[in-house]
């Protein structure tokens, strides 16, 4: 599981994509939400804005990312 370390309270989904790595663009990261390529603890998520939080874990790609902060 890789980590995807904030400084702030939360962040969102498009957002730490893009922050993982897994997406070069913003563009990119909302295509693949979109897409319906994303799950957030376990549950499909379409929703780009989604707020995630220390803790939560979004798939992508067959990889987890775990949220933590700093």
């Amino acid at each position: 599981m890789k980590k995807v370390e904030i400084s702030t309270e939360l962040i969102k989904l498009d957002s730490a994509i893009k922050l993982s790595g897994a997406a070069a663009m913003g563009s990119d990261a909302k295509r693949m939400v979109q897409s319906g390529l994303v799950a957030v603890n376990g549950e499909r998520e379409t929703r780009r804005g989604r707020k995630l939080y220390p803790g939560d874990i979004f798939s992508l790609g067959g990889e987890d990312y775990v949220i933590e902060k700093l």
